[in-house]
């Protein structure tokens, strides 16, 4: 059997306001990557460049980015790996909890999960077959017990999420 193809999630980021560098134990976790996925509130596009060392970067705008990332990245899109459709949202905007605004986002497209952020909160939760995913944030973990992000193993026919959580930036 092959290798899981593995797939880095981030979102809220903020650097440089919440964190000058990436966390070393992210950091560690971008060298195994083939993919990886970020949920916007980058804050600068900078943070897309240190991203692109490691592996190619599919993501969304936040609530919080310039416009220079806003016009280069969108607010919503659909990631296909192996076969798998991966919609990517931050979240924010008016009217229910964030997971439901992320679901309604991709309403009817058929994707297998939704990655977003905006909450800082990771959650994982499967509502009516699609796999709602925030992984945290790296850098900014608000009234969290620690620092997270996501890894996404997929293989034909499997998608896999989990968390990693840190103590430290």
């Amino acid at each position: 059997m092959s290798r899981p193809y593995q797939i880095v999630v981030v979102s809220d980021t903020h650097i440089p306001m919440r964190s000058k560098q990436l966390p070393s134990r992210l950091v560690e976790d971008l060298k195994e990557a083939q993919l990886i996925l970020h949920a916007g509130d980058w804050s600068s596009w900078d943070v897309y460049e240190q991203f692109s060392r490691y592996a190619p970067v599919e993501g969304v705008a936040g609530n919080t980015d310039p416009e220079e990332i806003i016009s280069k990245l969108g607010y919503q899109k659909i990631v296909e790996v192996l076969g798998h459709r991966i919609g990517i949202v931050h979240g924010h905007g008016k009217g229910g909890t964030t997971p439901e605004r992320a679901l309604k986002a991709f309403e009817g497209s058929g994707v297998d999960m939704i990655v977003f952020g905006h909450t800082h909160i990771p959650y994982m939760e499967s509502v009516r077959g699609t796999l709602l995913f925030n992984p945290g944030s790296p850098t900014d973990k608000r009234r969290q017990p620690q620092y997270s992000h996501g890894i996404i193993r997929a293989a034909e026919g499997r998608l896999d999420a989990g968390h990693v959580f840190y103590d430290r930036t």
